[in-house]
C-alpha cells in the first residue's frame, strides 16, 4: 500500500475536508476517497494533485514521501 500523506499534511494546515474541497474545486468525495484510502493515489488525476498541493501550498511529491519515482 501506497503512504499518502494528503490527511496528514492537510491537518497539519489547519483545513478540514470541506474547506480543501472548496478551496482546491475538488470534490469532497474525491478527497475523502484518496484520504481513505478508496482510490488508489498512484492513479489520481495530476491536475488533481496539482490543485490539492497548491492549497496545501506544498509539492506533489510531499504526498507521497516514501516514493522514489515520484
Amino acid at each position: 500500500m501506497i503512504d499518502f500523506k494528503l490527511k496528514e499534511i492537510r491537518t497539519k494546515k489547519g483545513l478540514t475536508r470541506p474547506q480543501l474541497s472548496e478551496l482546491s474545486k475538488i470534490s469532497l468525495e474525491t478527497i475523502k476517497a484518496l484520504e481513505m484510502g478508496y482510490n488508489d493515489p498512484k492513479n489520481a488525476k495530476l491536475s488533481t494533485l496539482v490543485a490539492l498541493a497548491k492549497v496545501l501550498k506544498c509539492k506533489v511529491r510531499d504526498f507521497y514521501p516514501n516514493e522514489k519515482s515520484i
